[in-house]
Parts: structure tokens; C-alpha cells; sequence
């Protein structure tokens, strides 16, 4: 059960704040998800409502390169709710299942070079802190310095997600695929 009642409604947050309530509801269809946690701190929801916009829709990166760092963000953290609307995403984009077990199962085996790569890059910066230099020319080379930093954004992106999700005790949305911790 979530530590903080969640916000689901707009008359739930200050008149004030209201425009703020509806901007979330536009450009996700509702309020979800760690919005129902962050329209505690309705400028914080706001802020990341427009960072996540670009990262989840109007950003260059590859949809799929965004789930697996999404995946592999929401397991290292082990954020429930992260990972079960993550893993519907992947399976959405033809991410095989043996790509979501490695994942669920914090390996690399049997994974495609080109999913390694993201998802071995995410796992360094999370466990590290760092990447070393091949890892990240090679990143650059792929992807161009633009989408290597947006990639970089969408996992710190996803982290605050985690972290928030965490703390707030916010279980997997109904209907979605639970991580076992």
C-alpha cells in the first residue's frame, strides 16, 4: 500500500495548481503512476511531467533502446511499479522475453550485442557511477552525441521514477507484470 494517499483527481491538488493537474492528464491520458505521488509536490510533477515528456515521447532515441534502459533502471532499483509498466512496454516493442528474463535475472547472457550494450551502459552507470571510456565511444559511435546523451537522461529519468515509486511504497498498477524482489 502506498505511504502517501494518491492523487488521482484534479480537485485533490490547490486550485493554484490545478493547470498543472491538467497538463499531466494531456500528455498521459490520466493521472498515474508516480504522478500520483509527485502532485504532492505539484512544481516538482510539473518539472518532471516535462522532462518525461520528452524522454518517454518526443525525444530521437529509439523506443526500444528507451525501454531497456527503463527495464534494466526499474530492476537494479527493484521499483515495482517501474517494472511492470516498463515490461509491458517491451513486449509492446518485440522485446523478447529472454531479453526481459536476463533483466529481471541482473545478466547479460543470451542477450543481443546491440541490447547488452544499453543494458550493460545503464547497469555501470547505476552500479559504478561511471562508464569507462571504450563503453562510452562505443555508445557515441551508435548513437551520435545527442541520443548517447538523451539515452543518459532517459536513465536518470527513469531512476527518479524508481526512487519515487520506492519511497513511496507504490505497488505494480493493476494487471501488470510484478517484480519479485
Amino acid at each position: 500500500m502506498a505511504r502517501l494517499t494518491p492523487i488521482t483527481k484534479k480537485d485533490q491538488v490547490p486550485a493554484k495548481h490545478h493547470a498543472i493537474v491538467d497538463n499531466i492528464v494531456k500528455s498521459r491520458g490520466g493521472i498515474q503512476g508516480p504522478f500520483t505521488m509527485f502532485l504532492h509536490s505539484p512544481e516538482i510533477a510539473d518539472r518532471v511531467g516535462h522532462l518525461g515528456a520528452y524522454v518517454r515521447f518526443e525525444g530521437a532515441l529509439d523506443m526500444r533502446v528507451r525501454v531497456l534502459a527503463a527495464m534494466t533502471v526499474a530492476r537494479e532499483y527493484d521499483a515495482m511499479y517501474v517494472w511492470g509498466a516498463q515490461t509491458g512496454s517491451a513486449r509492446k516493442q518485440g522485446v523478447p522475453e529472454s531479453t526481459i528474463t536476463a533483466i529481471r535475472e541482473k545478466h547479460s547472457r543470451g542477450l543481443p550485442p546491440e541490447d547488452a550494450q544499453v543494458v550493460d551502459f545503464t547497469r555501470d552507470l547505476l552500479r559504478k557511477h561511471r562508464v569507462d571510456d571504450a563503453t562510452a565511444a562505443a555508445l557515441r559511435k551508435r548513437f551520435g552525441d545527442d541520443q548517447f546523451i538523451q539515452l543518459t537522461g532517459a536513465i536518470g529519468y527513469y531512476s527518479l521514477l524508481a526512487m519515487t515509486v520506492n519511497a513511496c511504497e507504490l505497488e505494480a498498477a493493476e494487471g501488470a507484470e510484478v517484480l519479485k524482489i
